[in-house]
């Protein structure tokens, strides 16, 4: 017997609706298709939703906790590796205090409300201010800006593409991210398109030509890391001829000073900085400043970049001083149905903790990934023993995975809980299995204010975990409990976790027991704007109201409520930019590496889906012909990329889709899929792009690594083609 489940995918923020059939007997997935009943994201659906059933039954999952013993692992039972976990843990928190406890979330526990919020639980109950995540490697620079601008890191405006006549896009590519990013587009640029053929302006800013590029009216060719001096041309002009407005919808201060910034700066020093012509500058500024309703968008070509807070927030300063936030056509803030201000104050204060070795605050509560390795490898009081991956491949996703590796080998102990194990787990003493996304049911209130309109769905369960697996937030609960440290941080939490537990067995009803459903129903109470029953009520989802606009004012966290629109330190910055010496070739190293998106890929997730890649995309090496014949190489060539912190062999992919001294490699591969039951040989899928990427050179405001625009040469090797499916890293 078969049944369908209406839920949504959980892969990226995109969050589409889906249709799931069931063969109950079995407890398997048949097929996964786009729930067209669904009245928000029916037109959005892709391949990684509909093969995403594939992970919840690879060969290689893991389903029972296992313990490393010598060079292979062991099935154990939850009660033996908690036990152990705990006692291991207390022991290096006793001996060097809880900071020694260091951890690691990636793009999976993101989507989960409920295991990111008992993860935190678990980790205030250790104490640790060693926390890392993923956002630090491509989206910190938008909460700094955010948090200086709106007082709030969570802030996120909305873009209005239906009534949007002239995009400036800079940094990315929607025809592969679906114009996602910290905001949730349902057929964004399939919209966009449409508003280019009703007439609206498509202006793309790459150094590579991509399929978004290609379809844009004007494709600038923007130097790789030199976004800013292009927004800081672009605002230049709109000055000078006075095509700034006065925003209409928030109070802001600074504009003087912004604008004495821009005048300050030389326009052909600027023009040279970013590679791109005066002239084009100035057309693009007449054009955005002079349409009706216009956006500046940026994404993670800019966020990858030594300057890319400076690259947002001058995207940002371009549609305040031109009257395009809040407002039609522009970019509005989307309030949700949570008040998520007061949510952080409650339950997320700003943190304190900093980074013992630079010195770095937090930001959205974790640090940045790149500092990682030094924090273990590091002795001194403070430094890293002992540390947990959940869903994550930092290996992969962050810079130099091969000291991380290094590192991860030198802990006292490492505990990895995801469903298969990846690269980031290959030295861990336990391995934990999680659960996938299609065997849990939960809300996520705090993405209610990333939709575009307002828009809310409870994700139902569509199979069931493989029998005994815990859902992540009760391993977590459970180990807290063994460790004899509250829940949360908070006294008395475990003893009330316990005393719950018996009200439900007592009364035979499990919902008495500690669960996340009673934080997320708290959650929805507080934000007064709707009510549990009528959300769980629709499995469509819902859309309980149309878009507002006016509502950033009232969501600014500063006391005053207005925008600080120049804050000293990004004018600093932007001043210390300008003084560098104009960007040029190294000799050792004359190309600068950039990055994209693949539509089929989720970072370093998925590679193990074997129906995303039937159409063998595999990470090739883009490179101009003037650079290929420079080197030697023809299309289809192995080749040798290097740069001063490491080499990886890729194919050659000869193309003038990209500026000449520019070469590109995806991000996310490179890791390998082991089989810790039967032992047999990993599976390696492509060369690890990020290999070339230090850990030291950082954006000074992100702490994000430039994976933008790394220096590196390209080698030619002796002639043989690298297979498309099996391009491995030489360092690896």
């Amino acid at each position: 017997m078969t049944k369908t489940v209406n839920t949504y995918c959980r892969i990226c923020l995109a969050n589409c609706g889906l249709d799931v059939t069931v063969d109950e007997a079995s407890n398997r997935v048949l097929e996964i298709k786009p729930d067209r009943e669904n009245p928000y994201t029916w037109r959005d659906f892709c391949r990684k939703g509909k093969t995403a059933h594939e992970v919840a039954t690879h060969p290689q999952r893991i389903t029972t906790p296992m313990r490393r013993v010598g060079d292979r692992y062991v099935p154990a039972t939850y009660g033996e590796a908690i036990a152990d976990i705990a006692a291991r843990l207390n022991a290096v928190i006793d001996r060097d205090g809880p900071d020694a406890v260091g951890s690691y979330h990636g793009n999976p526990m993101g989507f989960s409300f409920a295991t990111t919020s008992f993860w935190t639980g678990l980790l205030d109950a250790i104490g640790t201010g060693n926390r890392f995540w993923v956002g630090s490697v491509d989206q910190n620079n938008a909460h700094i800006v955010a948090e200086e601008l709106y007082g709030s890191e969570l802030v996120a405006l909305i873009p209005d593409i239906d009534d949007c006549d002239c995009f400036l896009l800079v940094g990315m590519d929607p025809a592969q991210s679906k114009f996602n990013w910290l905001e949730n587009n349902p057929g964004g640029w399939n919209r966009v398109l449409a508003r280019q053929r009703a007439g609206a302006d498509v202006i793309m800013v790459d150094p590579r030509r991509s399929e978004s590029a290609a379809k844009a009216k004007t494709h600038v060719a923007v130097l790789p890391g030199q976004d800013w001096a292009f927004l800081l041309g672009v605002l230049q002009v709109v000055f000078a001829n006075g095509w700034d407005r006065t925003p209409t919808a928030i109070d802001v201060d600074g504009i003087d000073a912004v604008k004495r910034l821009a005048a300050d700066a030389d326009l052909d020093d600027l023009a040279t900085r970013c590679g791109v012509d005066r002239a084009t500058i100035e057309d693009v500024a007449e054009r955005f400043a002079t349409a009706r309703t216009a956006m500046c968008i940026s994404h993670t070509g800019v966020a990858h970049n030594e300057h890319g807070t400076l690259g947002e927030w001058l995207g940002q300063v371009l549609n305040v001083v031109t009257d395009r936030v809040d407002r039609p056509g522009g970019r509005r803030y989307e309030r949700g149905y949570v008040d998520i201000g007061q949510i952080m104050k409650l339950f997320a204060p700003a943190g304190t903790h900093r980074t013992r070795l630079r010195d770095n605050p937090p930001i959205v509560g974790f640090h940045a990934l790149a500092e990682m390795a030094d924090e273990i490898t590091t002795p001194g009081p403070g430094q890293i023993r002992a540390a947990f991956v959940a869903f994550g491949n930092p290996v992969v996703s962050g810079p130099d995975g091969a000291a991380l590796d290094a590192a991860f080998a030198d802990l006292d102990l490492l505990v990895a809980i995801d469903l298969v194990q990846r690269e980031s787990h290959r030295h861990a003493d336990w391995l934990i299995p999680g659960t996938h996304w299609l065997e849990r049911e939960e809300l996520s209130p705090l993405y209610g204010g990333l939709q575009e309109r307002p828009y809310v769905q409870y994700a139902q369960r569509a199979i069931d975990p493989p029998a005994g697996v815990l859902e992540e937030w009760e391993f977590f609960t459970e180990l807290a409990l063994a460790m004899k440290r509250n829940l949360f941080g908070k006294p008395g939490v475990n003893a009330f976790v316990k005393a719950s537990r018996v009200a439900a067995r007592v009364t035979g009803r499990p919902k008495l027991a500690m669960n996340p459903e009673w934080i997320q129903r708290l959650l929805v109470l507080m934000g007064r704007r709707l009510k549990w029953r009528d959300i769980v009520s629709r499995p469509h989802g819902w859309l309980y109201g149309e878009p507002e606009y006016g509502n950033l004012s009232g969501a600014i966290g500063h006391p005053d409520k207005r925008v600080r629109l120049a804050p000293e330190a990004f004018l600093a910055g932007v001043r210390d930019a300008l003084a560098q010496p104009v960007p040029g070739a190294d000799g050792d190293y004359p190309l600068l590496l950039v990055n994209k998106r693949i539509r089929e890929a989720m970072n370093s997730w998925l590679n193990e889906s074997p129906g995303l890649f039937q159409l063998d995309r595999t990470n090739a090496c883009e490179v101009h012909p003037d650079d290929a014949a420079a080197a030697g190489i023809a299309d289809g060539d192995t080749v040798r990329l290097v740069s001063e912190t490491g080499a990886i062999e890729v194919r050659a992919q000869v193309t003038d889709g990209l500026r000449p001294g520019v070469v590109c490699v995806p991000h996310g591969w490179g890791s390998r899929i082991f089989d810790p039951v039967g032992g047999t040989a990993p599976t390696t899928y492509g060369a690890n792009r990020n290999l070339l990427v230090g850990n030291a050179k950082l954006d000074r405001f992100s702490q994000t690594p430039i994976f933008n625009s790394t220096a590196v040469r390209i080698e030619a090797l002796p002639s043989t083609k690298l297979p498309m499916a099996a391009a491995v890293a030489t360092a690896s």
